[in-house]
């Protein structure tokens, strides 16, 4: 598919670009965008770190195990040069509960945008908007509702070019929160115990109790089997609190659940992609190495140093998603359930454990991490068009927030 845009921007000359399909047998196209992408510093500026994603030779790895996907690029008008590019995946996700006791669960096709680079000597001239109007139109072929995208709050040329020129509303403002990977391990609490669960299991209990949570993927159970999940953990106040042993399943843990209880799966990024923080002062980087230094010479004696991986070359991270529960210990099961996955990502290599949740979760007092290494998303949305009828949805771009959110690992 090939479509030609006169692409013009307020600020700056327009400028004449052809939004095309990536075609990933290229080496020409492979070649463009990876050299777009590393002249693309991605995260907050302005004295803050910068984080370089490094795609590990896949171009399509942030979409490629959507149920359906598009990688589009765009080139010059002079000389055929790529200067853009953007994903999309469409999928089926919970948009809330309706009805008198909530039992009714609503859900919607809805187009998520994600990877959108423009080259620095080309921005303010209208690619990214031809890129983004290129991409809704796939979204309406597709079926979508709506249109959604998630940017950091702090960028806001990137703000602005959702909600001022292409029309997103502000929507949610979850936050990534991020925690080094040290050399030891993490004791969890006391009175917690984490079981690992099936995918059946696993299935059952996010269907049954996270179904009507916004953004939940109605195909869990791809996401569950992928290769890239290494499992879903749950965590409660005695093992005892369990039933599901013996090939009993989920079904007696939900017809009558602990009085608290948590649970999360967790995702390998590692595998997909990379990051390296770029832009951080010598002091910085000192002082990393000097905690590294101080928890190889002490760890013996003292099991806690706050010690700071290398993040200054490529690194990966595992992230955990689904993360959700119930009752007053939830918060501190979460705890539990944070220090296991850090645990496993430490004899698995990767360097930073990350979630995100919703800004009113009540389990982010549960959950270890550092301010530096995390994020302040916002979630803008769109309606991509008026013929779809409210039903028992309304507008959604106008639902007011729920407690929790449910971020798609595939879309991290």
């Amino acid at each position: 598919m090939v479509v030609v845009v006169s692409a013009a921007a307020a600020e700056e000359e327009e400028e004449d670009v052809t939004v095309r399909e990536f075609d990933g047998a290229s080496d020409h196209d492979r070649a463009a965008v990876e050299r777009l992408e590393r002249a693309c510093e991605v995260g907050p500026s302005a004295g803050k770190l910068c984080l370089f994603t490094d795609l590990l030779g896949d171009p399509l790895c942030r979409v490629r195990h959507s149920p359906a996907f598009l990688m589009l690029v765009a080139e010059s008008g002079a000389g055929g040069e790529v200067v853009g590019v953007v994903r999309g995946c469409v999928k089926t996700v919970a948009c809330g509960r309706r009805g008198r006791d909530d039992e009714l669960e609503l859900f919607s096709k809805v187009g998520y945008l994600l990877g959108l680079r423009v080259s620095p000597a080309h921005r303010r001239r209208g690619v990214a908007r031809a890129l983004v109007a290129r991409m809704e139109e796939w979204f309406r072929q597709a079926g979508a509702e709506y249109a959604y995208v998630a940017t950091d709050r702090a960028n806001e040329p990137s703000v602005r070019l959702f909600t001022s020129r292409c029309g997103y509303a502000k929507f949610r403002a979850p936050s990534v929160l991020a925690h080094p990977v040290f050399r030891h391990d993490l004791a969890p609490p006391r009175r917690a115990a984490v079981v690992r669960l099936c995918p059946r299991d696993a299935e059952l209990l996010y269907r049954a109790r996270f179904a009507g949570v916004e953004f939940f993927p109605r195909d869990i159970d791809a996401v569950l089997r992928n290769p890239l999940s290494l499992g879903t953990f749950l965590a409660v106040p005695d093992a005892r609190a369990w039933p599901g042993g013996g090939g009993a399943g989920a079904e007696p843990f939900l017809a009558s659940p602990p009085a608290s209880w948590a649970v999360c799966s967790v995702w390998n990024c590692k595998d997909a992609f990379r990051l390296e923080v770029r832009g951080a002062p010598r002091l910085w980087r000192a002082a990393a190495r000097a905690s590294r230094a101080a928890d190889r010479a002490l760890s013996p004696w003292l099991a806690r140093v706050p010690s700071v991986p290398d993040l200054f070359r490529p690194f990966g991270i595992h992230f955990l998603y689904g993360l959700g529960g119930a009752g007053p210990d939830a918060p501190r099961l979460a705890t539990a359930l944070c220090r296991h996955a850090h645990n496993a990502a430490r004899r698995a290599g990767a360097r930073v454990v990350a979630t995100e949740l919703a800004a009113c979760d009540p389990l982010r007092a549960g959950v270890p991490h550092w301010a530096r290494l995390g994020a302040e998303d916002l979630w803008c949305i769109k309606r991509l068009a008026d013929g779809y009828g409210d039903g028992a949805l309304g507008d959604w771009t106008k639902a007011p927030p729920g407690a929790s959110i449910f971020v798609d690992p595939r879309e991290f």
